[in-house]
């Protein structure tokens, strides 16, 4: 309930307090609601070079607060505000924990007007606003359910973006073949990946026909090496071929056919694991990246396939730096049934990890997709299980399955996804032709990373 407090049962000194913690979400909000998009408030470069030196809080955050004393509690509902005189001593910084008090100065009976006195201090006593407001209190009593508002969501796309990038800070780029990059997003992603220091394309394709792109689009690539081809096929075998003889450490496909590039993946590439692909995705309902694995190599994986599909994104997750991961293997429903074959593959795979056959992570499964996502729905299911409701590589039963969750998590959920392929003797970043430039971006990130722990690998 809100009550409020009438002139009447008012006295001076009366003071009333709240206590609130300022998170980055707050500003975000804040700054939407109100339009100020000061650099200093949501630019974190800009704000590392101001004298703060980090992002801070709009200081009218710090005086809503009161703003929400003096109208849920002291005097309540039924105040209407007069003035508001402040001052604003310090900034208010992610983190920081500010306590309230509004505490009543003075009491005006003809007109029911109070003055009262306004602070707040941060969580080291330091006061950062004071001030003096005057409103006209209450004259009869008030009391309503206190209304629950709607869940917010704040999903800073740019933030989890910079987020993705971040996982090979400060490794130097390495070269990268790109096959075929011959439209807007397929030439625009290596290059924004060669400006954040990820990658060093070769360009591999029609020469004519990436610079003519370049040119439509203003894609600025001097300096980048191309090589010229006849056609799409011939792209991808070059491309391949300098993976194959060491002058590139990755590979990343254009705006050619999947199945052009992957034959020759297979034919020169391979390894003694099977090749499989993992999406990985920054969902802003989820509390951390979920891996999506295999939604685009393989159709029908076997038992078998699904061990080195495993194998391979537990290996992922452990240089993304995650030492024991929790792998969700995914059908429809969470009980074994010899009428659905991908439950008796969950028993069999999980039995498998009991037996070493699988290492590096924690399995469980059949595991419906609620009871892998959500402890709620594992909970009320009374499922017990140290993955489900927090899993963090989810193995679809089939390719049709996996891609269309993935899919529905980028354009349903506002994900935001990287594509690699593993098993193969370099890192590969597959996209879809569909794909922005900031989805192979992202991926180029990961196949840095990828491609750094391979070379130290090698070296001991």
């Amino acid at each position: 309930m809100i009550q409020n407090r009438t002139f009447d049962e008012i006295q001076v000194g009366d003071f009333a307090q709240l206590v609130r913690t300022l998170r980055p979400e707050d500003i975000h909000l804040f700054a939407a609601m109100s339009g100020d998009v000061n650099p200093t408030h949501v630019d974190l470069e800009y704000a590392r070079s101001s004298q703060f030196r980090e992002v801070v809080g709009h200081s009218m955050w710090g005086s809503t607060l009161i703003s929400t004393v003096l109208g849920t509690e002291f005097p309540g509902p039924g105040t209407v505000y007069v003035s508001q005189g402040l001052n604003f001593w310090r900034p208010i910084t992610i983190g920081d924990t500010l306590t309230i008090t509004v505490t009543c100065k003075e009491k005006f009976e003809h007109n029911h007007h109070v003055i009262l006195d306004c602070l707040a201090v941060n969580q080291d006593g330091l006061k950062v606003i004071d001030g003096i407001a005057e409103v006209m209190a209450p004259t009869e009593k008030i009391a309503r359910p206190r209304v629950v508002l709607p869940e917010v969501t704040v999903s800073d796309r740019e933030l989890r973006y910079r987020h993705l990038l971040s996982v090979s800070a400060g490794l130097t780029p390495i070269p990268i073949a790109v096959a075929h990059p011959c439209d807007r997003e397929s030439l625009l992603g290596p290059v924004q990946a060669a400006r954040a220091g990820l990658v060093e394309p070769i360009l591999v394709g029609p020469e004519s026909r990436i610079l003519a792109v370049a040119e439509e689009h203003e894609i600025d690539i001097k300096g980048f090496r191309i090589v010229d081809t006849a056609h799409s096929h011939a792209s991808a075998e070059v491309a391949v071929a300098l993976c194959r003889d060491g002058g590139a450490e990755a590979l990343m496909k254009g705006s050619l056919h999947t199945d052009e590039m992957m034959s020759q993946v297979i034919k020169h590439l391979r390894t003694g694991r099977r090749i499989s692909h993992v999406f990985l995705a920054d969902v802003p309902t989820y509390p951390h990246p979920l891996m999506i694995t295999d939604a685009a190599i393989i159709i029908e994986p076997t038992l078998e396939d699904k061990v080195d599909i495993i194998q391979n994104a537990i290996e992922l997750a452990h240089i993304l730096g995650l030492p024991e991961p929790k792998v969700a293997i995914l059908s429809a429903v969470e009980t074994v049934t010899s009428k659905i074959r991908s439950t008796i593959d969950a028993a069999a795979l999980c039995k498998m990890a009991d037996r070493g056959q699988i290492k590096g992570g924690l399995l469980d499964g059949p595991l419906a997709f609620d009871n892998a996502v959500s402890l709620v729905a594992a909970k009320t299911k009374g499922i017990k299980s140290v993955v489900a409701g927090n899993a963090d590589i989810l193995v679809v039963p089939d390719l049709e399955s996996g891609n269309m969750v993935a899919k529905q998590l980028e354009y349903l959920a506002n994900a935001l996804m990287a594509g690699v392929v593993l098993g193969a003797r370099v890192p590969i970043v597959l996209t879809s032709r569909a794909d922005t430039a900031e989805t192979r971006t992202a991926s180029c990130a990961v196949v840095q990373l990828m491609a750094h722990r391979k070379r130290e690998a090698l070296k001991a």
